[in-house]
């Protein structure tokens, strides 16, 4: 379970970071390319921060978690300049791709074309556990 702490860091880091890979995603010429940050937790001893985003367009989401993972160092340090005077230490940023929306449009759309997912589970690929 989390601590109060570890939400409070996660709410920050979560809201700031949003921010920046917006902008970086503007940028860096991906314009109409929207990233969101669904989810952050951070380790209970705040030395990691897992960082779940959504793209969208979906069919850019590898161009730009590649580009998420390959930039990480600079995105931490500007992640450390906003928040110097909130932490001690920047979590290190592990980013991983949240599909979960992905995965709700395939099971309403499985259930508007009146196949039932439910009785029929391989309708519907299975979620990688990330």
């Amino acid at each position: 379970m989390e601590s109060h702490r570890q939400k409070k860091i996660a709410g920050v880091i979560q809201k700031d970071l949003a921010d920046i890979l917006q902008r970086a995603a503007t940028d860096g010429g991906l314009q109409g390319t929207i990233i969101s940050v669904t989810k952050v937790s951070v380790t209970a001893d705040l030395s990691i921060a897992k960082v779940y985003v959504s793209i969208f367009p979906t069919e850019k989401s590898k161009e730009v978690m590649d580009g998420l993972r390959s930039n990480q160092p600079l995105i931490r340090h500007e992640m450390a300049q906003r928040t110097r005077h909130q932490f001690r230490r920047m979590p290190e940023l592990v980013f991983f791709l949240d599909d979960s929306l992905d995965y709700i449009e395939n099971i309403e759309k499985s259930l508007e074309e009146g196949e039932d997912p439910i009785e029929n589970p391989e309708l519907l690929p299975r979620r990688k556990k990330s």
